[in-house]
């Protein structure tokens, strides 16, 4: 089931929810997602009938602003977000930055670049009152080349440590994005969209594998066990093993090319908010992705996804 409906604005333009980031503010609920012109954002009393707000972050000179992430501290909106300049052709030139609101709504305005090129799809969570960012870069070197999340402690919303550690590493056939992409017999693998939370002694580290343009673009998840000073300490390992392929979410006889989640508690229960694409809605000349809800079970280890509907 849908969260947010596929709707056609004045402009006959479609409007989408790639990589929708939930989070709920002063009694509402709003939904950030990436766009090519800056940051969308949509709003709701309730986990549905979201309406769209309009974009809440545009940078003059920039463009494609993927997946931002957004966290409250004290009275200020923190966004996370990567982008490139207008006249570069070259998306591996992404790189993280911040950008600041007094309202869930914005205007959200730029005030730093956080991080260099190659880095996209920053979490940014708050473990025993210190900051931590977890993101994607790219390896080329290692034995599944491709991107990658790691691990890294803020020093403040504006600064890394820079001692980031490998998180969560291509392991499987199925996160590959594509064959031979730079070189004969280099496949390049994807591992991206990280998505923290910690549920009793479980860490879970959810992220979305392979290539966001195909039907089997998956979300899985790693998890850790334990108390650490430092969540850069904790040994993730993908569920159930390195070398198994167990998606949480995956296609299905409705939808495809499910993946970037994020994940809401509201009412004592946990919610992941994710896209996809219904089959038969793939276009090549605007993007199809529309945010869908789920209801989540943790036990120890497992996590299980009841769908509405």
């Amino acid at each position: 089931m849908k969260l947010v409906k596929t709707i056609w604005d004045e402009n006959d333009k479609f409007l989408s929810q790639p990589d929708p980031y939930i989070i709920e503010a002063e009694g509402k609920f709003y939904i950030y997602a990436t766009n090519s012109r800056g940051v969308a954002c949509y709003q709701s009393d309730k986990l549905g009938d979201f309406i769209y707000q309009g974009l809440v972050l545009q940078v003059k000179g920039e463009k494609e602003f993927w997946a931002p992430s957004v966290i409250k501290i004290a009275s200020n909106y923190y966004m996370y977000y990567s982008s490139i300049s207008e006249d570069c052709n070259d998306l591996h030139q992404q790189r993280i930055k911040v950008a600041v609101a007094t309202n869930p709504l914005g205007p959200f305005k730029y005030v730093c670049d956080l991080l260099p090129p190659f880095s996209i799809d920053p979490h940014v969570v708050i473990a025993k009152n210190e900051l931590y960012i977890f993101y994607s870069i790219n390896d080329y070197e290692a034995q599944r080349a491709g991107t990658y999340i790691v691990l890294d402690k803020m020093l403040d919303p504006f600064r890394v440590e820079g001692k980031p550690v490998p998180v969560v590493r291509p392991t499987l056939d199925e996160e590959i994005f594509a064959f031979d992409r730079y070189k004969q017999g280099q496949h390049w693998h994807t591992i991206e969209g990280a998505f923290y939370l910690n549920v009793d002694d479980y860490h879970y580290l959810m992220y979305s594998g392979g290539s966001y343009g195909n039907d089997s673009y998956f979300i899985g998840y790693s998890y850790a066990v334990g108390t650490v000073n430092d969540l850069r300490e904790l040994n993730f390992q993908k569920y159930p093993n390195e070398n198994t392929y167990f998606p949480l979410l995956k296609n299905d006889d409705y939808s495809e090319g499910m993946g970037h989640n994020s994940v809401i508690k509201t009412n004592e229960k946990y919610y992941i908010v994710y896209h996809g694409r219904d089959y038969g809605l793939n276009n090549p000349n605007y993007d199809t992705r529309t945010a869908r809800i789920a209801e989540l079970i943790f036990n120890k280890d497992k996590i299980t996804v009841k769908k509405f509907g």
